[in-house]
């Protein structure tokens, strides 16, 4: 078997304008066949320099590629322009020819062409999709082979880049909105630390050295003082234990329902967090309904995507209680962070045969809850933080200014 290689070539299509791109082919001859056969009429064709990935790849492409994810948007992007060729009748080979050349992530871009070699050597697109989980998710995957299935692929991934789209719409509206309270947070630990280590030493010798009645918040600060600058190694140990702990049993399957389950009670932040998931849930759940994918098929979906361990755990137990013939809002009504509202318009969508259009109506519902639930989050914990670093100030200029307050007056006498 020839080894195959890329070839650029610039030629003119049927309607005389001068197109470019690249081509595999064994040879400069068989190019120039294959491109006639697309009624494509070359003027120039070149081989393409042999390069690695790697080689071609900037210092900062590697990096990117080595240490970070996929970004969504890079995703996105590669999604809605497969969607477009492929709705215009291009060929899935071509298709990744193309985008090979496009993209600048590396994962992406050898992604790409192994998909493209698959395709070539007969797999479907979902098997082709499937190889590559880091990339395109469990969700993605399903909803691809669900419009390979159907024959429907381009409704498929309309569908498929309008939730793309959403979800990250969603996240960026959430990380917008916690950007100024985790600032507040941040100079709120600052302070603490700035004061305690730069402020207080320098009235230690004069505090230690006076005949007076320290008061309690002078004390307070002292001793805490100490404490750190002889203790530092303990506080460093105990703090490097706590936080182990607590990634360590976060990795378990109870400690990532706990974690959650507690997120989801928690002031303010909880309902963002329910919201969001309900958001989630009601846009995923029905455009995979609307895909032609089964119930139970649906929810095994869902419990790899939700993002939220208790909210997946709940949809384990509806997932038995699917298998031993029972519809889905009955069991809903015993499950937690599932709103009476939600339950009874998936029950309406179950009897009248319409369960993605009530579903596509309760996202729609809870994007703007979300929205609203955001900003509320922002608008409450700002103050908050704020009074506790007024707090943090406050207590230190106390514990500094009343001993001196006295010092004055003894000055005095």
């Amino acid at each position: 078997m020839l080894d195959m290689a890329k070839f650029y070539y610039q030629a003119l299509n049927e309607n005389g304008n001068l197109v470019e791109g690249s081509i595999s082919a064994s040879s400069s001859e068989e190019a120039e066949v294959l491109l006639l056969e697309k009624n494509l009429y070359p003027q120039k064709i070149k081989k393409e320099e042999e390069k690695s990935l790697s080689d071609q790849a900037t210092l900062w492409q590697k990096i990117k590629s080595t240490l970070f994810k996929l970004k969504t948007p890079e995703l996105i992007i590669f999604t809605k322009q497969f969607r477009t060729m492929f709705k215009a009748g291009l060929p899935v080979v071509e298709i990744f020819s193309i985008l090979e050349n496009q993209v600048e992530n590396i994962k992406l871009k050898k992604a790409i062409i192994q998909m493209s070699q698959d395709i070539k050597e007969g797999k479907t697109l979902f098997q082709a999709f499937s190889k590559h989980p880091k990339i395109f998710s469990h969700l993605y995957c399903a909803m691809i082979r669900a419009g390979e299935t159907s024959g429907s692929l381009v409704e498929v991934m309309d569908r498929l880049c309008y939730l793309l789209d959403h979800e990250y719409k969603v996240k960026q509206d959430i990380k917008s909105a916690l950007q100024y309270p985790i600032i507040v947070l941040v100079a709120l630990t600052g302070a603490f630390f700035f004061l305690l280590t730069f402020v207080i030493p320098k009235f230690v010798l004069i505090f230690k050295n006076a005949r007076i009645t320290l008061p309690l918040p002078t004390v307070m600060a002292l001793n805490l003082y100490h404490f750190i600058v002889d203790y530092w190694y303990v506080c460093i140990l105990v703090i490097m234990s706590i936080i182990t702990g607590f990634y360590l049993y976060f990795k378990t399957e109870s400690g990532k329902i706990a974690r959650d389950t507690f997120l989801l009670k928690m002031p303010l932040i909880g309902p963002v967090f329910q919201k969001a998931a309900l958001s989630r849930f009601s846009s995923i759940f029905a455009i995979l309904q609307a895909s032609g994918i089964s119930v139970l098929n649906s929810l095994d979906i869902l419990i790899g995507t939700i993002g939220n361990a208790a909210i997946a755990a709940e949809f384990a137990k509806l997932k038995e209680k699917l298998r031993e013939g029972m519809g889905i809002s009955g069991p809903l009504r015993s499950a937690r962070f599932f709103t009476p509202m939600v339950i009874s318009m998936i029950a309406v969508g179950e009897e009248t045969g319409n369960l993605d259009e009530m579903l596509t109506e309760i996202s729609k519902h809870y994007d703007e809850e979300v929205a609203y639930a955001v900003q509320k989050m922002a608008t409450n914990i700002g103050p908050i933080l704020i009074v506790g670093l007024a707090a943090v100030v406050g207590f230190f200029a106390l514990a500094i200014f009343m001993p001196m307050w006295d010092l004055t007056k003894m000055a005095k006498m």
